[in-house]
Parts: structure tokens; C-alpha cells; sequence
């Protein structure tokens, strides 16, 4: 028996650490996605980049929901929710091209950690959820360290608010990203994975060539340099197909805290990548932003008291 006032933590189930796994490796290949995209987004339209990539993750996942046999008519009940989730990732992925035309992928995926922020700021008007203090800690936390990187480790322009255009382009699209999060929560009516997947995707396709269509009728396809088409296949295939089902897989088996918490991995995955294809580093001062989002990355990880009895 255990003595009174002793909190007993449990190891985290199966289904929890596949969770975190599924999380670790969408960290992984979400960075991908602010390295090679920041080599292509000069090249082609942002409409028109995501509108192709939307069509090939909505082909891959769309054969995958078929052999699993998903794609029954009672997993696409209210096709609006779809149109609504699709849109929303497609704003968020047209801003965020738009943005790494002249923000550094580093700079970007900084203010992609600002998004757990703003999701709880949704999750708190659309769900009623009201993080503990603790959360609202390690997200102030992140904030700090994201703000740092922002603003490449300079006081001074932080203080003038000196935020380059790209990082503001983004940030709205940021917004757009955290609002899909509780929407997914909200609209879910139980659908299995690859099903609700493929109806996301297909939504956010048919919002892209509405919004973009003069953008893919002017494109000169076959004139467009080998790294659009390097970055548009890795778009698709991993930070849309894969990171979209690991993004639903995960959120099925963790909290939303820890969820997002992994958000505070890409600025650090995001050095790896732009050290690998031979990149410039940002200065080491910045380094310090990162730290403090790899230490809100911990807080949100850590269990409370109250956890010892949720999977998570």
C-alpha cells in the first residue's frame, strides 16, 4: 500500500508513447518543410506550390484510406467540416510560403512556436479549456525564447519591435494553424484516421484551386527549377501525408498540451536541417532563444500530479 500523500506516477501507456514517437517524428518533418521551402518559395506562387502538394498527399492518402477501407460514405457525413479544417491548413501553409520568401527558416520556425499560444488562447474560447499554471508557464516560456529568435538575440530591435515582413506574414498564417487544432477536437465525429485525413486534405485542395486559380493557370510548369519539385514531392509526402495522420494519430492518444509541445522542437530540427544542406547558421546568440523553448518543450512534458492517472 502506498503511503498517504504519495503521488504515484505511472509509465506511460503504449498507446501514450506511440503518441510521443508520432509527435517526435512530425517535429522531424515539419522542419523539412522551412528548409526546402525556403529554397523554393522565390520560385512559384504559394497558391499555386500548395494547391500541386495538396493534389499528391490527397492521391497518397486518399489510395491508403482505400485499401484500409475507409472510405465509406458515413466517414464523410457534413462535408463543411472538411472545407472548413482544409481551409484552414491551406491559409496556414499560403502564409507560411509567403513568409519564407524572406524570413530565415530558422527565424520562421521560431514563430511557429508561438502557435501552442495561440492554441490555447482557441482552445480556451472554442472548448472551454483553461490550461493549469504550469502550462501557461512553459508557454510563456516558449514565447520568450521564440521572441529571441525572432529577433536574432537583439534587444534593441526588440524593443523597437523591428519584426521582419516575412515573420509578420507568418504569424497570421501561425493563427490560422492554431485554430485548427481545437477545430479538430471539435468536428471529429469519430472517423478513423486516414478517412477524416483524406477529407481534410481534399477540403483544403478544392479551397486552393478556388483561391489560387490564376495563380496554377499562369505557371510555367515546365520551366520551374529541380528544387520546386524536390520541395513540392517532400511537401506532399511527408509534411502533408505523414505529418497529417501523425498529427490526428497523436492527437487521439495525448493531451492538446503535449501535443504542441513538440512544436518547441523545430526550431532545433530546423538547425540540423540547414546545417545539413550546408546552410548558414544564425548567430550564436540566438542559440539562447532555442534553449528556452527546448526548456518550455520540457515543462510541457513533465507529468503533474494530476496526470497519474491520464495515458499521456
Amino acid at each position: 500500500m502506498p503511503r498517504e500523500g504519495v503521488v504515484i506516477r505511472r509509465m506511460p501507456s503504449r498507446e501514450a508513447l506511440r503518441g510521443h514517437g508520432a509527435m517526435l517524428l512530425f517535429s522531424l518533418l515539419v522542419a523539412g518543410s522551412f528548409s526546402l521551402g525556403a529554397m523554393a518559395a522565390g520560385e512559384i506562387a504559394p497558391a499555386a506550390l500548395n494547391a500541386l502538394r495538396f493534389a499528391i498527399a490527397a492521391a497518397i492518402v486518399g489510395a491508403l484510406a482505400a485499401v484500409r477501407g475507409d472510405l465509406a460514405r458515413r466517414h464523410f457525413r457534413a462535408p463543411w467540416r472538411f472545407l472548413v479544417l482544409g481551409g484552414l491548413f491551406a491559409a496556414y501553409f499560403v502564409f507560411m510560403f509567403e513568409g519564407l520568401k524572406t524570413a530565415p527558416p530558422v527565424s520562421a520556425a521560431a514563430v511557429f512556436t508561438l502557435t501552442p499560444f495561440m492554441a490555447a488562447f482557441f482552445g480556451w474560447g472554442l472548448l472551454g479549456q483553461t490550461p493549469p499554471l504550469r502550462i501557461l508557464a512553459a508557454l510563456a516560456l516558449g514565447a520568450a525564447g521564440a521572441l529571441w529568435v525572432i529577433f536574432r538575440g537583439d534587444p534593441a530591435a526588440l524593443l523597437q519591435l523591428a519584426i521582419g515582413r516575412g515573420e509578420l506574414i507568418y504569424l497570421v498564417g501561425c493563427a490560422f494553424h492554431a485554430l485548427y487544432t481545437p477545430m479538430v477536437r471539435r468536428l471529429n465525429r469519430g472517423e478513423p484516421a486516414t478517412a477524416f485525413t483524406f477529407g481534410t486534405i481534399l477540403g483544403g485542395l478544392l479551397v486552393l484551386v478556388f483561391w489560387g486559380w490564376s495563380d496554377l493557370w499562369r505557371t510555367g510548369w515546365a520551366e520551374l527549377p529541380p528544387i520546386v519539385w524536390i520541395a513540392v514531392l517532400y511537401l506532399a509526402v511527408f509534411a502533408s501525408s505523414a505529418t497529417f495522420l501523425l498529427l490526428q494519430f497523436a492527437t487521439l492518444r495525448l493531451p492538446s498540451s503535449k501535443v504542441m509541445a513538440y512544436t518547441y522542437l523545430t526550431p532545433v530540427w530546423v538547425l540540423v536541417w540547414e546545417f545539413a544542406l550546408g546552410h548558414a547558421l544564425p548567430p550564436a546568440r540566438v542559440a539562447l532563444g532555442v534553449v528556452l523553448t527546448l526548456a518550455a518543450l520540457g515543462l510541457l512534458l513533465r507529468p503533474a500530479p494530476g496526470d497519474a492517472g491520464h495515458p499521456g
